[in-house]
């Protein structure tokens, strides 16, 4: 019966994605290609897989990460090594290139194709994923969050910095705040290079098909024996832990598998985005991507993509473009975006105090705040 309910949930899931994302699809034609809102609806689509790589972490595993921004930068350095002149040295100046487009093939540094590099930063946000969970095994709560905040810092730091660290012909680890750029355009078998001063569809329909792929693999995720030993470990690590569920790997994989979403979208924004630059790596970033969580509700896939698009449009529309003047209109001289992050924080209050579910809640996460055991609504299975 149980299998039936599953099988039945799932095919749910699966219509209710193709008609969101269908519907989703559409819109951008309602607009010029050029359009602002298209851009907005594309960094919304990349936070959205940022956000449902860090639900993995902290909403199934419940492991808190203060240090997320450091797999998009991860990501995000990936295209910028491998898709761009950073190297221009290589190859004794000719370059070195696999499935690059028709004009990066002719350029100097390191050119691979889009795809090629999505597993690359795969590949190396995983590794770094985790190496950022091995210190965490033995500690819990705040403990955690201190570790992982470290670490998020360390590499921005080394964002910043890397421009003094040299290797091999004097190549620099970064630019710093110069900024590694151009970035290459993402150029895919059989289709046409996407031009964002032609276009900025094709990039909305890419990062889409993103978005549908991670919704996918959070779906099965969640109702796999592994997303059952996450949530068990949620609820009470203990208890998992004497049903012979194995606290390491488990932990670890929560990590890497949360790390390469985020490693997928860093990579896509660089490219997108046409260049990499440290300061967008800071410890604000990470609140950001945890706040969509918090406000979508921990745990909820689809709350999460939810909180993920409302907090992404409340930064690039509603803040700059909406409300921005209401300040001077009653006397105040400043720009209502310097208070982003406070505007964020008191969203984050209100939803603790009047919905500390989210949005729209997992039904586990609701049954938890309602005072409903754990056992009574989670089914336990070691991996």
């Amino acid at each position: 019966m149980s299998n039936l309910r599953g099988l039945l949930k799932g095919k749910n899931n699966l219509v209710v994605s193709l008609v969101a994302l269908g519907v989703a699809a559409i819109l951008p034609l309602f607009f010029d290609p050029l359009s602002n809102l298209t851009n907005n609806f594309i960094l919304a689509a990349a936070f959205v897989v940022m956000a449902l790589g860090l639900n993995i972490v902290v909403g199934f595993a419940g492991l808190l990460d203060l240090g997320y921004v450091a797999f998009y930068a991860f990501g995000a350095y990936t295209i910028g090594w491998f898709a761009s002149d950073h190297f221009s040295s290589v190859n004794g100046g000719e370059g070195f290139h696999i499935a690059a487009g028709e004009f990066a093939s002719n350029l100097p540094g390191i050119h691979l194709n889009f795809l090629v590099i999505v597993v690359v930063a795969v590949i190396i946000t995983g590794i770094a994923g985790m190496l950022i969970g091995l210190p965490t095994l033995r500690l819990r709560g705040d403990y955690i969050a201190i570790v992982t905040l470290a670490f998020g810092e360390i590499i921005y730091r080394f964002a910043v910095n890397g421009d003094e660290i040299t290797f091999g012909e004097g190549y620099k680890l970064t630019n710093g705040r110069q900024a590694i750029s151009p970035i290459d355009s993402i150029d895919l078998p059989g289709f046409a290079p996407f031009d964002s001063a032609f276009s900025l569809r094709p990039f909305y329909w890419f990062c889409l098909v993103l978005v549908g792929i991670v919704l996918l693999v959070n779906f099965r995720l969640r109702d796999s024996r592994l997303g059952r030993a996450w949530i068990a470990i949620r609820e009470d690590e203990v208890a998992a832990a004497s049903m012979g569920v194995p606290l390491v790997k488990t932990k670890l994989l929560a990590y890497a598998t949360g790390a390469a979403f985020g490693g997928i979208s860093g990579a896509f924004l660089g490219s997108y985005l046409t260049s990499v630059n440290a300061n967008n790596f800071q410890f604000g970033f990470s609140i950001f991507i945890l706040a969509m969580i918090i406000l979508g509700g921990l745990g909820s896939i689809w709350g999460v993509a939810i909180g993920a698009i409302l907090l992404s449009f409340i930064n690039t529309y509603f803040i700059p473009e909406v409300f921005n003047e209401v300040p001077r209109k009653i006397g105040l001289e400043f720009d209502l975006t310097i208070l982003n992050f406070g505007i964020f924080g008191f969203l984050i209050l209100l939803v603790m105090v009047l919905r500390p579910q989210g949005i729209l809640p997992e039904r586990r996460r609701a049954l938890e705040l309602e005072g409903v055991g754990a056992g009574d609504a989670i089914e336990v299975r070691a991996p």
